[in-house]
C-alpha cells in the first residue's frame, strides 16, 4: 500500500523489460582499455604537431630578421643611411631594425618588434658579424650579419636548432 505520508519508504522490486539489460563491467573496463589506447596514441601525435609549429614559426622569424638585415644592408650601400665605416652597412644591432633610421625626413623601420624565439621562449637570439668566426657562437659587437636560435635542441629533421 502507498500512503502519502510514506511515500518512496516501501522497498520497490525491480522489474526488468525483456530484452532490457546494463553495461557489465567488463564491457567498460573494454571501454576504458580501448580510450587509454587511443589517448596513448594521440599524445605523441600532439607533441609532433606542436614540435612541428614551433620549427615554422622559428624558420619564418629568422626569415622575418634575415629579411630586415638585408634591406637594411642594401639602404646602406646605397648610401641612403649613415653607417659606420667598419660596420660593413650591417646594423649595429636587432634594435636598430625596430627603431629604423631616417630617410629623407622618413623614418623607416624594418622589423616592428625583435620575435620570441619559440624554441627557447625568449627574445635572446644568437648573433654573428661579419668579423666574427663562423663556426664561433659569441658575438663580437661590431654589426649583426646573421641571427640564430640559441636553442641546443635538435630539429625534427635531426638537425640543430641554432644551425638553421
Amino acid at each position: 500500500m502507498n500512503f502519502v505520508g510514506n511515500r518512496g519508504t516501501q522497498n520497490a522490486a525491480v522489474v526488468r523489460l525483456p530484452g532490457a539489460r546494463g553495461f557489465t563491467l567488463i564491457e567498460l573496463i573494454v571501454a576504458t582499455a580501448i580510450l587509454v589506447i587511443l589517448t596513448g596514441m594521440a599524445l605523441p601525435l600532439a607533441r609532433l604537431t606542436i614540435k612541428r609549429e614551433k620549427e615554422h614559426e622559428l624558420r619564418y622569424d629568422l626569415w622575418q630578421m634575415r629579411d630586415a638585415i638585408d634591406r637594411y644592408k642594401d639602404l646602406g650601400d646605397k648610401n641612403a643611411i649613415r653607417t659606420k665605416v667598419d660596420s660593413f652597412n650591417y646594423p649595429p644591432d636587432l634594435d636598430e631594425l625596430v627603431k629604423g633610421v631616417d630617410i629623407g625626413g622618413k623614418k623607416v623601420r624594418f622589423l616592428r618588434k625583435v620575435p620570441v624565439d619559440p624554441m627557447t621562449g625568449n627574445t635572446d637570439w644568437g648573433l654573428r658579424s661579419v668579423q666574427d668566426d663562423p663556426t664561433s657562437d659569441s658575438w663580437g659587437g661590431q654589426n649583426v650579419f646573421d641571427v640564430y636560435s640559441k636553442s641546443e635542441a635538435t630539429a625534427l629533421d635531426g638537425t640543430k636548432y641554432k644551425e638553421w
